[in-house]
């Protein structure tokens, strides 16, 4: 509702004389002024011809009004929050299969409605491995609290569909005995399903490992995969064997994904079947992570059109002027910080309604704003969109803006490597896209802790997508 409010009163600003002094239809500051009337110093002895060659002249030197269109997309496709390969027991130096008494760990962070995938081989077997249901295990409750906690009976022997089963422990064509990769015969039935004990001695789940996940502040979980398998696990040809595990892969995506595999269907050829076969996850881990990254909506913003020395929305290095940027940037409110522009008497107005909408809102992924403004040679452009995902991040260019014209020539095209991901240093940075106080997941707007920092590009102990992988901004002469 205060977005709302904020944006109302943005739009009702907006319709300002004030915010339009750069529109052309006032031309004291951005058309060179209104100009001397060209006969009011006129020499009476000028014929005719030579006055209208000068009048001429001098409208040719008069630089032009343009319209301009800008686009401000959203180009944010992540499918997945966070990735990892699962290859390194804790405390070795080294990747390496997971014996009696070791585990595999790996942290991530996660946002409420994550769920959590995983696969590693069943060491004993054809083609074999453990991973929850297709659709992971949810990282948090009804009530959004993150899970703590042993989740074994959420795991599960799963067959890939991809080799004929022989006898656990014994098969000439299981990873330990094997004479090279891939070696086995071509299962009958290529469905993903849940192992069946053909062999009347397949061990239960939780003989095998014991999975836990804990949830940590900040939205931190630690994924703990541990053998508890002992030398009688498995009853193999007469005698009894441990179980250990190969090397897997884990993922955390939204609910409603099955980002490993579908059961009932076929492998997707996408690296399951060498990860069950053999205990090789690079070819699964490498898909998989094509499809992380930061997907996370554009907030409303303001645009403004001014001279190229003004610094509009901030100064680099320094801090928040206290204008309006905060709200922007931690809370998507722009209201505020068109009133402070509009009272410097620039052309400023809250983008509010993404492309093809017909109310206000962000701007998701694939979506856009888009807006038309009028420009004069030495005009540049000034924007913010706060992007969402943050505590205070925001896409804007550089302080000084983007040149509509080089020259004398309406620029056109992407301008996308002038834009730039800054921190309003208003807000502590969370993990992005997990973080409990940004706007998403936060109990009310201003709620994270203060940071009282300058306003810079973004540089903390994160990692962000390049902005050309979240954004793209277009400039169009009309």
């Amino acid at each position: 509702m205060l977005l709302k409010r904020l944006i109302v009163a943005g739009l009702l600003a907006a319709a300002s004389p004030l915010m339009w002094a750069c529109s052309g239809d006032d031309g004291d500051d951005t058309a060179g002024g209104d100009g001397a009337d060209p006969t009011d110093d006129a020499e009476p002895e000028v014929n005719a011809d030579d006055g209208a060659a000068a009048g001429s002249a001098a409208e040719d030197s008069e630089p032009e009004a343009t319209e301009f269109r800008v686009r401000i997309e959203n180009v944010s496709a992540a499918q997945y929050m966070g990735a990892g390969v699962l290859n390194t027991p804790s405390g070795a130096d080294e990747p390496g299969p997971l014996m009696p008494g070791a585990s595999y760990e790996a942290s991530f962070h996660a946002a409420p409605g994550a769920q959590l995938s995983f696969a590693t081989m069943f060491v004993h077997s054809n083609d074999l491995f453990y991973a929850p249901a297709a659709g992971g295990i949810a990282l948090f409750d009804d009530d959004g609290t993150p899970i703590d906690g042993d989740v074994t009976d959420q795991v599960m022997l799963w067959d890939a569909g991809s080799e004929v089963n022989q006898e656990p422990g014994t098969g000439a064509d299981q990873a330990l005995r094997q004479s090279g990769l891939d070696t086995g015969a071509d299962d009958d039935d290529d469905s993903v399903r849940l192992a069946r004990d053909d062999f009347d001695h397949l061990p239960a789940t939780e003989d095998v490992l014991r999975v836990t996940v804990s949830g940590a502040a900040g939205n931190l979980f630690t994924l703990t995969i541990e053998i508890v398998s002992s030398e009688t696990t498995l009853m193999a040809g007469g005698e009894t064997l441990a179980v250990p595990l190969a090397p897997g892969v884990f993922v955390v995506h939204p609910e409603g994904m099955a980002p490993l595999f579908t059961e009932g269907e076929a492998d997707r050829g996408d690296g399951l079947a060498a990860l069950a076969e053999d205990g090789d996850p690079s070819g699964l881990a490498e898909v998989i992570s094509e499809g992380v990254g930061l997907a996370s909506p554009l907030a409303p913003g303001v645009w403004a059109v001014h001279a190229a020395d003004m610094q509009a929305f901030f100064e680099d290095g320094q801090p928040d002027r206290g204008d309006g940027l905060e709200m922007l940037a931690e809370d998507g409110s722009p209201g505020d910080l068109l009133m402070a522009m509009a009272a410097l008497d620039v052309a400023v107005v809250v983008f509010d309604t993404p492309d093809g909408a017909d109310d206000p809102g962000p701007a998701l992924p694939g979506g856009a704003y888009e807006f038309e403004v009028t420009a004069m040679p030495g005009d540049v452009l000034s924007f913010a969109t706060m992007l969402v995902q943050s505590n205070d991040l925001f896409f804007a260019p550089e302080a000084g803006g983007i040149a509509f014209f080089d020259g004398e020539t309406p620029v056109s095209g992407d301008v996308t490597s002038q834009v730039f991901l800054w921190d309003a240093g208003t807000e502590l940075n969370q993990y992005p896209g997990a973080g409990p106080d940004q706007a998403p997941r936060q109990s009310s707007p201003d709620t994270g802790e203060a940071e009282d920092g300058p306003v810079v590009m973004v540089d903390d102990d994160f990692e962000y997508p390049a902005v050309d992988r979240l954004v793209r901004v277009e400039i169009t002469p009309l």
